[in-house]
């Protein structure tokens, strides 16, 4: 009797012109061409980069126009006092972090392309609300639903990106479209200085950010609705052959990207109970102990520096700077150099420790604002740990959960992290520089334990079962349609 594997690796093959019939006489699929293959993969660069980066260079400008905007009078004209600010701040993470799981959920059941689409327009309609908010209740739900519109961008493009490219191309494409977050963080200052200069409004320039920011985003999820692919069988930019060409591209993967409409309840399960999911969560509430603070209270730490409140808006451009070389230095090595991911992220977290210590420790604003700059650099391992989500857990649901899961840590290590800064402290926060700083080392830390579970875990596997043999197409085909998760295929190894 024919299983379900068979029958869908007949649809495959050509039933459903899913794929090329680039067959054998025995009807084994045939490898796609080097040359063909680089041809789609540069088509799909061209188009999806672009749009990934655009949009997540929005999301985090919309993120940071919240502490830009305090430098704009936000914090005068709603009469924010004591931790309300710091728990504006916070709220969003909450909102986000409502809507995590149900986001990953959707994700596998919705056309995700589209279901992204639709979220980056709400948001973008929530940010608009912003500019309407008269106190710090209004503030305070504003922010909140913005952190649900956003919850699923991130994780959701973590999951395109698995779905387009091999493992070995996907930390350079992660880390390509999280550009987009450097470049705001270059930018956004810019955008937020030059509101401040428009002084004919009738309305306050700290509404005109969020209306013009929101109406931008908006905008941008037309072109998302239009673009942005489901699968590589649905991509708009590709013709049907180069459409097979990109789905043949990443069998090799066995992460299970193909019966992707599925929500398997046992894979729930498997990715609650990976020591390797674990590691990550508890690396990333630590490091965002840091981030958390940073991003809502960069402004006023710059403006602490000695600079005036529209000069702190330029100011922030360094930060951006630094985050940009980081992250093509990192991202770009770790698809050059192989087995290199974490030690990479384990670098990026010791030299952000080191910028903490000197913003903490020094007096001269040249050598606190440098050591800010290299705080920052910590963020440059989000595409990394998302490359190791979207190369390491097989199956889809189960990368669904996981990512879901990771950017739960990312919300409770966000909404911790205000809390330290206190605002008696205010310019120089040394609490919460102090907290940032242990956030960093403990991330530091369950990084390399993570390295050590990778190392022990791989040999097990070659102590059990040999070393990982090369499959043929077939074979890895019909691994991919088993449904079987990265613990339960023998031949399945971790990338380091």
């Amino acid at each position: 009797m024919a299983t379900k594997e068979d029958v869908m690796l007949s649809d495959f093959k050509g039933d459903n012109q899913l794929m090329p019939t680039q067959t054998t006489q025995e009807g084994h699929i045939l490898p796609v061409a080097p040359a063909e293959s680089k041809r789609v993969l540069r088509k799909i660069d061209m188009c999806m980069i672009p749009l990934m980066g655009f949009c997540y260079m929005l999301q985090y400008m919309d993120k940071l126009a919240l502490s830009s905007s305090t430098l704009l009078g936000l914090l005068e004209d709603l009469h924010l006092t004591g931790h309300q600010y710091s728990w504006c701040s916070a709220v969003f993470y909450f909102g986000y972090l409502a809507w995590s799981w149900p986001s990953s959920y959707l994700a596998v059941r919705l056309p995700i392309g589209k279901y992204l689409a639709v979220s980056v327009f709400l948001w973008g309609g929530i940010l608009m609300c912003h500019g309407a908010c008269q106190n710090f209740a209004g503030l305070m739900a504003a922010r909140f639903f913005l952190g649900v519109g956003e919850a699923a961008i991130a994780p959701g493009f973590a999951l395109i990106t698995g779905m387009f490219y091999t493992r070995k191309e996907q930390p350079l494409r992660q880390g390509a479209w999280w550009v987009g977050n450097a470049i705001a963080n270059v930018i956004g200052g810019v955008v937020a200085h030059g509101i401040g200069q428009i002084t004919t409004s009738p309305i306050q320039q700290w509404r005109l950010l969020f209306l013009i920011l929101g109406a931008v985003t908006s905008a941008y999820a037309f072109v998302l609705y239009l673009f942005l692919p489901d699968s590589p069988t649905k991509a708009a930019f590709l013709d049907e052959k180069q459409r097979q060409v990109a789905l043949q591209r990443t069998i090799e993967n066995k992460t299970g990207l193909l019966d992707n409409d599925t929500f398997v309840a046992t894979q729930i399960v498997d990715a609650l109970c990976d020591p390797q999911l674990w590691l990550l969560v508890l690396y990333t509430v630590s490091v965002n102990l840091a981030n958390g603070g940073l991003t809502s209270f960069s402004s006023i730490v710059i403006a602490g520096f000695g600079f005036t409140d529209l000069k702190a808006l330029l100011i922030q451009m360094p930060v951006g700077a630094s985050q940009l070389v980081f992250l093509i230095l990192t991202s770009g090595l770790a698809s050059i150099i192989p087995s290199s991911r974490l030690g990479l992220m384990i670098f990026n977290t010791i030299t952000a420790m080191v910028g903490m210590i000197m913003v903490y420790e020094l007096e001269g604003r040249a050598g606190r604002m440098a050591g800010l700059c290299l705080a920052a650099v910590f963020a440059c391992n989000i595409p990394l740990s998302l490359s190791l989500i979207s190369s390491n857990v097989g199956g889809f649901t189960k990368r669904s959960v996981a990512s879901a899961t990771l950017f739960v840590a990312y919300c409770v290590g966000n909404i911790i992290g205000p809390q330290f800064f206190l605002a008696s402290q205010k310019p120089r926060y040394q609490t919460g520089l102090k907290a940032s700083l242990s956030g960093l080392a403990l991330g530091a830390a369950f990084l390399v334990c993570l390295l050590v579970y990778y190392i022990w875990e791989n040999r097990r596997r070659d102590r059990l079962h040999g070393p990982s043999r090369r499959m043929s197409l077939d074979e890895e085909l019909r691994e991919d349609l088993s449904g079987k998760t990265d613990r339960e295929l023998i031949d399945f190894r971790y990338v380091i």
